[in-house]
């Protein structure tokens, strides 16, 4: 199933609204937040008025059960399904957008009749606020008024005991260097994203969170230039797979799929970036 998705989801991208992110000199991107949701249609509505993402208008998407919006260096794709708990418990804890100007969101997505939980000053010494969609997805607002969109992803972020191991695995895996975000030191960024890894002012050092798969927030996923080497690096260094490389036939897609030591599962694509 997880393939069929991806068949569905690679063929039906809509390549008008941006393209991923520059890779890496190592080939390496962000992709994409996969999300499962009791109401694909609601979370679809508020995505794009309220975060001005932009759905695939390819015809058959719908039929395979998934839906894709586009944002500029990343997408989100909708999965209809019940899940076994939103981002809150789980290691990927919320995911993160750079609004042009908070107020102004947090005064139109109160004027819908949804609440802001909370709102404060941010790691970055500028206006935070936090919402949570449908399905317990967390996510933070981040002030940016340099921004030349309305809105932009920004971060996703990992809540474990383990984060500097998680942190220290990442860098290795994925070929990146650690830079500190405002006052949270142990933070990277690949292409399109910024990766944090942090407890709550160091608390709740005895935290069990649970792994992503079943929950809201399901996987995420990177695009990798020349996957198959990648692929075959991260086999010698002892990774174990849940997707073996292949190549999706017709459509000149590769992918493959593994999870990470918290439990976060990871799909790689090579192709992603051509639709």
């Amino acid at each position: 199933m997880r393939l069929l998705g991806w068949i569905s989801l690679i063929f039906f991208i809509n390549p008008s609204y941006g393209q991923l992110a520059v890779p890496s000199d190592s080939g390496i991107a962000f992709g994409h937040v996969h999300l499962k949701v009791t109401d694909p249609e609601l979370h679809t509505k508020l995505w794009v008025d309220h975060f001005g993402g932009v759905v695939s208008q390819q015809s058959g998407l719908a039929d395979r059960g998934l839906t894709a919006i586009r944002f500029p260096n990343l997408f989100i794709i909708l999965e209809e399904g019940a899940s076994s708990g939103g981002t809150a418990g789980s290691v990927m804890d919320h995911i993160g957008f750079k609004v042009r100007n908070i107020e102004d969101f947090l005064a139109d997505w109160r004027a819908a009749g949804y609440t802001v939980d909370r709102e404060f000053i941010g790691s970055e010494g500028v206006p935070n606020g936090y919402v949570t969609m449908p399905d317990g997805v967390w996510v933070e607002l981040q002030e940016d008024q340099g921004l030349n969109v309305e809105v932009s992803g920004y971060h996703i972020h990992y809540r474990t005991p383990m984060f500097v191991e998680l942190l220290d695995w990442y860098v290795d895996v994925f070929d990146l260097e650690i830079r500190p975000r405002g006052r949270i030191e142990t933070t990277t960024n690949v292409p399109g994203m910024n990766m944090s890894f942090a407890l709550p002012n160091g608390e709740w050092t005895d935290l069990e969170t649970a792994p992503t798969r079943g929950r809201s927030l399901d996987h995420i996923g990177f695009e990798i230039d020349n996957l198959e080497a990648f692929y075959q690096n991260l086999v010698n260094k002892g990774i174990e797979f849940d997707v073996e490389f292949r190549e999706i036939e017709n459509i000149a897609v590769k992918v493959a799929a593994f999870t990470d030591p918290s439990g976060v599962r990871i799909e790689l694509t090579e192709g992603l970036d051509q639709y």
